[in-house]
């Protein structure tokens, strides 16, 4: 395990966080959610049928001494949560609906990280993404002055650390919504003890190249700097200006960066997404997320394709964040 996970252990084992895991018979989660506990790192709360759950530890010799498991149907606080969902709501369902929905493990997960009955949530080993986002955005709903969520990973190769944004969420971001993703992924970058040097990415290097997407770049870097006037940020970069010091001394010999830029915010989804692939299976770097940021508490999407070991990671992440 890299350093950053290990300090991540450290600093987690003395906040007691308890993390909500809504996927609670899948074999990955509870492998991590074991390990986890019995460590005394944090103490996981799973969701589900508890025969199932118990179960399925079972057969895969997992020991959940130091797991909660709350079964959903039978939850003893059931009608308070109905009360408190509906009211959150604001008259979007009704008390009937309200039963129906949070019979779904991710809204009911979701609930008990509103309700302060855990700290943070983990799902997305079965789910797709927006089954994850979706009660997110509807009940924890995202910080003042924040409109949209976004989704950061953090690119880990021995001693190096990047972010990079965003590559879950965003399809099409204007120029608002990268400045946004922009100051919040600087703070994101904090948790994990990277200094933040932002570099807003595109196809040209100032001004090399102009056109509306260029433009949109721009514009964000200015848009950002109002948002935070203490923020180290530039742009618009092709990569390698933002990277590589001797091509920014060529390209841009005036910026702030000078080629040493550790928080890569992409112009599109499709940029973010294929980049930090390329970065994970070409360059050998981990990749630690999607960590959704923008959130009043932390909520955090796990590929379907994930490892124990993300599971395992991505929940010392969620525990972090709900420092």
């Amino acid at each position: 395990m890299s350093n950053l996970f290990e300090t991540l252990e450290k600093q987690v084992t003395s906040t007691n966080k308890q993390i909500v895991f809504p996927e609670g018979t899948d074999e990955r989660i509870l492998k991590a959610a074991s390990k986890l506990g019995t460590a005394g790192i944090l103490t996981p709360i799973l969701l589900g049928d508890r025969d199932r759950v118990e179960q399925t530890a079972d057969e895969i010799g997992v020991d959940l001494t130091s797991c909660k498991l709350i079964d959903p149907a039978a939850f003893a606080e059931f009608d308070r949560m109905v009360e408190i969902f509906v009211e959150r709501r604001k008259g979007k369902v009704t008390p009937e609906d309200a039963r129906k929905i949070l019979l779904d493990e991710n809204y009911f997960g979701t609930m008990l990280v509103y309700m302060n009955q855990a700290d943070g949530l983990v799902s997305g080993a079965t789910h797709s993404t927006a089954d994850t986002v979706r009660p997110a955005l509807q009940i924890i709903k995202t910080k003042e002055g924040i409109q949209k969520t976004s989704g950061v990973f953090i690119m880990v190769r021995d001693e190096e650390k990047y972010v990079f944004a965003d590559c879950a969420i965003n399809i099409a971001p204007d120029s608002q919504d990268l400045a946004e993703i922009a100051v919040e992924s600087a703070e994101t970058g904090k948790l994990f003890d990277v200094e933040p040097r932002v570099a807003m990415l595109s196809f040209s290097t100032k001004g090399s190249a102009k056109s509306d997407e260029t433009e949109k770049v721009v514009e964000a870097v200015k848009l950002a700097k109002e948002k935070n006037g203490q923020l180290l940020i530039d742009g618009e970069f092709q990569f390698d200006a933002a990277f590589v010091p001797s091509v920014a001394k060529k390209k841009a010999p005036d910026s702030v960066l000078g080629g040493n830029a550790n928080v890569f915010i992409f112009p599109s989804l499709e940029a973010g997404n294929i980049g930090y692939k390329i970065a994970q299976r070409l360059g050998g770097f981990e990749a630690v997320g999607p960590i959704l940021q923008g959130l009043n508490q932390p909520v955090n999407d796990l590929s379907r394709g994930c490892s124990s070991d993300d599971v395992y990671k991505l929940a010392l992440i969620t525990a972090a964040q709900a420092e």
